[in-house]
């Protein structure tokens, strides 16, 4: 199949970027943009994109902090490759290196505390939850068939160096499991904010920054709203994170 009939062509911050993702399969959301946005690595970071998609995360936080390098790993064959035409497209061959690997075998893709933070964006339900093809790309993305929370929490400490960071995204129902199994896997969550729809709603969304082998102590910041009003128009933090 043509590329232009399997993919769409995405451009971010006013087309400084270029993303392409699958018409049909996993395609990203807000989510990934949060989490792009809620690192705050130092110029010299080494930085691991667990569970990469179509690679967007790697994408925003090459753009936004141009002297960090990353290693983009994802399970899945043709997200992997899309990975790398997203790389190739942007010229970032020189700053992401794309593995196609199982986090869940990580010691035999990896060499273990050789990253200064890690990206997360895991698949939120559970497998029996909902209906959807097990087979199906979107489904394992989603979908905790080839391993969830539990799997990456512990990929993440294997890859981090004692005080390297690791940021999550999750459903903001599901918080109290996140915490907690951050907290299993010796990721002290220090920074922690909601995202709402707009404001007076429920949190769709958590964002929560951890630390291997850190203390107690956790920061709640203040909540995020994407719209002003529901059905209204973007705040203007968010408009501001889309225009990069």
């Amino acid at each position: 199949m043509a590329i232009a009939e399997e993919f769409s062509e995405e451009n971010l911050f006013d087309g400084k970027l270029r993303c392409l993702q699958p018409r049909q399969g996993y395609r990203f959301s807000v989510d990934a943009v949060f989490l792009a946005h809620f690192l705050t690595p130092e110029p010299d970071a080494k930085i691991l994109d667990l569970g990469a998609g179509c690679g967007v995360v790697s994408l925003i936080l090459s753009h936004r902090w141009p002297t960090v390098s990353l290693v983009a790993l994802e399970v899945q064959p043709r997200l992997a490759e899309v990975v790398r035409r997203n790389v190739a497209i942007n010229s970032l061959e020189n700053r992401v290196t794309v593995i196609e690997g199982d986090c869940r075998r990580i010691a035999t893709l990896l060499p273990p505390d050789s990253f200064d933070w890690v990206a997360a964006n895991p698949p939120y339900y559970p497998t029996g939850s909902g209906r959807h093809n097990p087979e199906s790309e979107r489904a394992k993305a989603r979908h905790e068939i080839l391993g969830g929370i539990g799997e990456m929490a512990q990929a993440a400490t294997f890859a981090l160096e004692s005080g390297g960071r690791a940021a999550f995204v999750y459903p903001a129902a599901r918080v109290e499991t996140l915490l907690g199994v951050l907290r299993e896997n010796g990721l002290a969550p220090q920074r922690l904010q909601r995202v709402h729809p707009y404001p007076g709603a429920e949190a769709g969304l958590v964002l929560v920054e951890a630390v291997k082998d850190g203390d107690e102590g956790l920061e709640v910041l203040p909540s995020f709203c994407i719209c002003q009003e529901k059905g209204g128009a973007y705040t203007v933090e968010m408009t501001a994170m889309y225009a990069g």
